[in-house]
């Protein structure tokens, strides 16, 4: 029987480029390495981790595919400009004014960002486990599933898919394939199911075969995962969405206020 010791059991076992990538990949979405900066050159770099240079040139172009930095063979490695967003859930619950475009469109257009939705599959449909839970249903219940996928400058960047009680959701708009007008949450609202109260479960995960494909991912990197419940009035469920994005372009910042 082998023993393995403790140090073992502690020690990173990824390739070195894989290493090497992490700790500058840490140092941009920090904001150590700012946008524009550019990254130490490869001398020093095969120094700092006493790597060769093809180990280094590996590290880079992970670094590369994940679009968090540019440039060339023999020329300057910089961090590119849009690293990484901000997102934050409080900003989209509240309804949209009539005649508005749904939130998320516009807290977008504010960082000087093209934003578009494009929707992929309306159908009624039995939900993950968490979220029939979530909304309450029966054992093998279905829902209104409203599948899309938001693009930013005409990049993926979130998959989202929201579920809805059939007794809220049949007879209304959310049945057709088409686009709403301020949201999902303007027409709840006024259908009389205004969002009172959301919730946030928040995961790191591996991403899916289909999740991959749809938002272009350079590769196995986390992707974060939110379940959102949104609440109206007497705590009835109206709403579960599955939200995924990557999770090396994104942070979550929420806002809390001391009661």
């Amino acid at each position: 029987m082998t023993v393995t010791g403790p140090d073992e059991e502690a020690a990173d076992r990824r390739s070195l480029h894989e290493r090497i990538a992490a700790d500058l990949r840490d140092e941009i979405m920090s904001g150590d390495l700012a946008p524009g900066a550019s990254l130490p050159s490869t001398v020093h770099l095969k120094e700092r981790f006493n790597a060769s240079n093809a180990t280094v040139q590996k590290a880079l172009h992970l670094l590369k595919e994940e679009k968090l930095v540019i440039g060339r063979a023999g020329a300057a490695v910089t961090v590119r400009d849009h690293r990484q967003r901000t997102v934050r859930p409080a900003s989209y619950m509240t309804p949209a004014p009539s005649g508005e475009p749904y939130r998320w469109l516009t807290e977008t257009a504010k960082n000087g960002s093209r934003a578009r939705i494009s929707l992929l599959e309306v159908a009624e449909a039995e939900p993950p486990a968490d979220v029939a839970e979530a909304l309450r249903l029966p054992a093998s219940g279905t829902a209104l599933l409203r599948r899309q996928l938001l693009l930013v400058d005409d990049e993926p960047v979130e998959l989202v898919a929201s579920y809805y009680p059939l007794a809220i959701a049949r007879g209304t708009p959310m049945t057709e394939r088409r686009k709403i007008p301020g949201g999902t949450p303007t027409l709840l609202a006024e259908l009389g199911y205004p969002p009172r109260l959301s919730i946030d479960r928040v995961s790191a995960r591996i991403p899916t075969q289909d999740q991959y494909q749809e938002l272009r991912l350079p590769g196995s990197l986390p992707v974060l995962r939110t379940l959102r419940v949104v609440y109206s009035d007497d705590e009835r469920p109206i709403e579960a969405s599955v939200m995924v994005k990557a999770g090396h372009l994104y942070e979550l910042q929420y806002e809390f206020t001391a009661e």
